[in-house]
């Protein structure tokens, strides 16, 4: 991909934060990499309203089953990850 050197205002005390953590040569790649999510994360702020306006808005009924699901799904890597014998996949 190419590149183009930009000029971004950035709170100092936040920018030498960083710096110090990922040193000055992955500064330029931590950066793009917090924009890309940022992207990520409005792209799917823009497909939450779209699919609300097209289904109506998440109940509460909903949330509660995907939370369920969720914490399933933490415990079956937790339970994977930490070599668990009693191995089994989430619930669909």
């Amino acid at each position: 991909m190419a590149t183009k050197k930009y000029t971004v205002t950035l709170p100092e005390e936040l920018a030498e934060e960083i710096r110090k953590e990922v040193g000055p040569g992955a500064f330029s790649a931590y950066v793009t990499r917090a924009i890309e999510r940022q992207r990520e994360h409005d792209r799917l702020g823009e497909l939450v309203e779209w699919l609300e306006e097209e289904h109506g808005p998440v109940t509460e009924e909903e949330m509660a089953v995907a939370e369920a699901e969720r914490r399933e799904i933490e415990r079956w890597f937790a339970e994977r990850e930490g070599g668990s014998a009693a191995r089994h996949r989430p619930a669909a």
